[in-house]
């Protein structure tokens, strides 16, 4: 008798951990993705560095990080309100941009000047990122807050925007950004025509 009520109780103790196990996986709510469940202890926390020093540093790991722990891609930097995606276009990180759009960064977002990552990565001389960006759907038309759009700001001869490159190179050098004169002088009517 003593057997039947162990073998009864352990059928049931089976029996009531199969049917909270069924009932735990069906009701796992459906927004997976990939088709893989989503389970709370798999989420990736934020790493203690911002998005835009991992950017700029370039920890692509960190970067990876943010995506995977649901960072705002679009999150503005508070100097200039840029995003991660101007952000990478300025100090030149294609693995990071492409990175960014794949996640679903916000290809045409205006920083507090009204530039975008296409009119950042021409000006700044970026053409594999001019390209990247193209390729993705960035909107070639917006025009910044002076009225340039991302060819009207390589358009003109190097001379006349020499003075805004010293500018800018002196405010972001603190920030580790160099500039190449001669570089930029050359590659400027090539994105141009990139962006014709």
């Amino acid at each position: 008798m003593k057997t039947k009520e162990r073998n009864s109780s352990k059928v049931v103790s089976t029996l009531s951990f199969l049917i909270a196990l069924f009932i735990m996986t069906g009701c796992q709510d459906g927004s997976n993705q990939k088709g893989k469940s989503v389970d709370v202890k798999d989420k990736v926390a934020a790493p203690k560095i911002d998005i835009h020093t991992a950017i700029i540093t370039g920890d692509l790991e960190a970067v990876q990080q943010h995506i995977d722990a649901g960072t705002d891609l679009n999150k503005k930097d508070p100097y200039g309100g840029s995003s991660p995606l101007i952000s990478a276009a300025l100090f030149d990180k294609p693995e990071m941009v492409k990175l960014l759009i794949d996640a679903g960064a916000d290809l045409n977002f205006q920083n507090k000047e009204g530039s975008t990552a296409l009119i950042t990565a021409a000006f700044f001389g970026r053409p594999h990122i001019v390209k990247t960006l193209l390729d993705n759907g960035a909107d070639k038309t917006i025009k910044n807050k002076y009225g340039a759009t991302a060819y009207a700001s390589v358009a003109a001869p190097f001379s006349e925007v020499k003075s805004t490159y010293d500018m800018m190179g002196k405010m972001l050098k603190p920030f580790g950004l160099k500039l190449d004169y001669a570089y930029l002088e050359k590659i400027r009517p090539e994105i141009a025509a990139q962006l014709k």
